[in-house]
């Protein structure tokens, strides 16, 4: 693991195999498909109907209903909330967390929130002909909005790493709280409107894990993780219980450190997690043991509160042919590049990342290829000189503005008022600043860009409306 080389963005090179050997590696045993990944990623219990528990006993079908919490959410994410406007499709969010309560205390000295170690949308087209499920990177440097904290009290709106929504709302310790903010993060960012909510605990998955009698995984080199509390001699070997949990966590002491390399581990994990359980939750008690820690480690919204909504949400994913389910990672790059002393944290990719929420609003697929080809030469916003200009008739509004700008890494040249009052915001650039000015339009959501024949060389043009709110 650590010595393995990076293949493509934020995955090892030929650790999907190696990750977890077991499922794979004995005669007959068939890969496992991206439906089986899709269930147990979207919080497991979704294999109640892909691995055939839909005809289980009424007393074991309402054991594990009363075992999923459910969360109102509705009245706490606010106004002002993106349109859907692809009616039929679905948009679910899907949280891998950590209370830091009670056993889970020991993965986080000093955090006294809920935390959040995975994020994700699955987006579900209308015509449940394809399926998109997009990573969205812990460690994402996002605009981070106003909150309620569950205490009658509200966080400012600021940037940050986007896992922190989760712990803003979750101040309460309510997951209802911590989901609304988190919904409300994804949604100012991406332009999506969330239609449902999947919250999947630690301790939930580590029962999982047992139930299949371990995992094997098959790290390269050894592994010593202190926060993780994981140690691992290199090799095949079987883990469960604080060891599984370890493994998933970890991420310092293994590759190149970042957030995306985890994402992959987890991803690879639980696809062998997903193998498993079909091949071998052929038992009344194995399958049972699985589905109680699964279903007792969920929460959802309400409207999914249920084996009923769940399995139905699970057959229209089976309706998806196979190769119609795509999996991403939002486009992303250091935030590095644009500020030198972040070596924690990375950026999204405009106008990768911007097109790529877009499709999915309007419900369209998008091509996995294309979209990984196009984004091999970032535009950094370092690279990209601003003029900004205040047409709101706010006095200060440009200088305001600005210093977001440069807080995000682009270099601001100079700042002013516009020769007239605008309602929309806009970005004009000279000819040779095309895909410059294009990246900063697409962090600015409801703005385009233009050629402006007019426009100093070298230097886009940022007119402030009185449209704007907030750069993505």
């Amino acid at each position: 693991m650590g010595s393995q080389s990076r293949g493509r963005r934020g995955r090892p090179a030929g650790s999907g195999r190696r990750a977890a050997r077991g499922p794979d590696r004995t005669a007959g045993r068939s890969r496992l498909t991206r439906r089986g990944r899709i269930a147990v990623w979207t919080g497991g219990v979704l294999a109640v109907a892909l691995i055939g528990v839909a005809g289980a006993g009424t007393w074991i079908y309402q054991n594990l209903d009363g075992n999923i919490h459910s969360a109102d959410i509705d009245g706490k994410i606010g106004g002002d909330r993106p349109v859907n406007s692809s009616p039929g499709s679905k948009n679910i969010l899907v949280v891998g967390s950590d209370s830091r309560d009670g056993d889970n205390g020991k993965y986080g000295k000093g955090l006294t929130t809920m935390q959040s170690d995975t994020l994700m949308v699955m987006h579900l087209a209308a015509n449940r002909e394809w399926a998109t499920v997009v990573s969205l990177p812990r460690d994402s440097w996002v605009n981070i909005p106003s909150c309620d904290k569950g205490d009658g009290t509200a966080s400012e709106p600021h940037h940050f790493k986007i896992n922190e929504s989760f712990a803003i709302g979750g101040s309460s310790g309510e997951v209802a709280d911590a989901a609304a903010c988190t919904i409300k993060t994804v949604e100012q960012n991406t332009g999506l409107r969330i239609d449902h909510f999947m919250s999947v605990d630690f301790q939930g998955f580590k029962g999982m894990v047992n139930a299949l009698d371990g995992i094997e995984v098959c790290p390269e080199t050894a592994i010593n993780d202190k926060k993780a509390h994981l140690e691992m001699e290199a090799g095949c070997q079987t883990v469960r219980d604080e060891k599984a949990l370890g493994y998933v966590r970890t991420r310092y002491s293994v590759g190149d450190g970042s957030d995306l390399g985890r994402i992959g581990r987890q991803q690879e994990f639980m696809e062998a997690v997903a193998a498993k359980a079909q091949e071998k939750l052929t038992s009344p008690n194995a399958l049972y043991g699985f589905l109680d820690s699964a279903t007792k480690s969920l929460t959802t919204d309400e409207a999914l509160a249920g084996i009923k909504p769940l399995t139905a949400l699970a057959n229209e994913i089976k309706a998806v042919p196979s190769d119609r389910l795509t999996f991403l990672t939002v486009p992303n790059y250091p935030r590095e590049a644009d500020v030198p002393t972040d070596k924690a944290n990375v950026v999204w990719q405009y106008p990768y990342a911007g097109n790529l929420f877009t499709a999915m609003a309007q419900d369209e697929e998008t091509d996995k290829e294309k979209l990984e080809a196009s984004t091999e030469n970032p535009v950094y916003a370092n690279t990209v000189r601003v003029q900004v200009l205040n047409g709101t008739g706010t006095q200060g509004r440009a200088a305001e503005v600005a210093d977001t700008l440069r807080t995000a890494g682009f270099t601001v040249s100079s700042v002013g008022n516009a020769p007239e009052s605008a309602k929309k915001t806009t970005v004009g650039y000279p000819q040779d600043q095309k895909a410059g000015a294009e990246m900063l339009a697409s962090r600015l959501p409801g703005s385009a860009a233009r050629q402006d024949t007019e426009a100093t060389p070298g230097v886009v043009t940022l007119t402030v409306g009185q449209d704007f709110k907030a750069l993505r």
